[in-house]
């Protein structure tokens, strides 16, 4: 069994900062690509930002020059970094993980809203 716990979202003005954090246990052999997604009420769930496991990265052009994502590939975890927030930026954010051998795991979600 895996599991995905998140942490770091809140309230924040915009133009702060926030930092989430998706940390991933259970029976892992290894970790493929990580990712990061959101959901707006009344959207659908978007594509953030991805990482694989030699460090690529790959974003929205909505975020690119604000977001940054990293991974600890020996604490099995991902990281968002969240710079010059907007009110747009608000929604439900979602770590997506991929693991060898026993496909996509989703986190439980983590709200950011980002007040004007």
């Amino acid at each position: 069994q895996v599991q995905l716990v998140e942490s770091g979202g809140g309230l924040v003005q915009a133009g702060g900062s926030l930092r989430l954090s998706c940390a991933a246990s259970g029976s892992i052999f290894s970790i493929n690509d990580m990712g990061w997604y959101r959901q707006a009420p009344g959207n659908q769930r978007e594509l953030v930002a991805t990482i694989t496991t030699g460090g690529s990265t790959n974003y929205a052009d909505s975020v690119k020059g604000r977001f940054t994502i990293s991974r600890d590939n020996a604490k099995n975890t991902v990281y968002l970094q969240m710079d010059s927030l907007k009110p747009e930026d608000t929604a439900v954010y979602y770590c997506k993980v991929h693991i060898a051998y026993r496909g996509a795991y989703w986190g439980q979600g983590t709200q950011v809203t980002v007040s004007s």
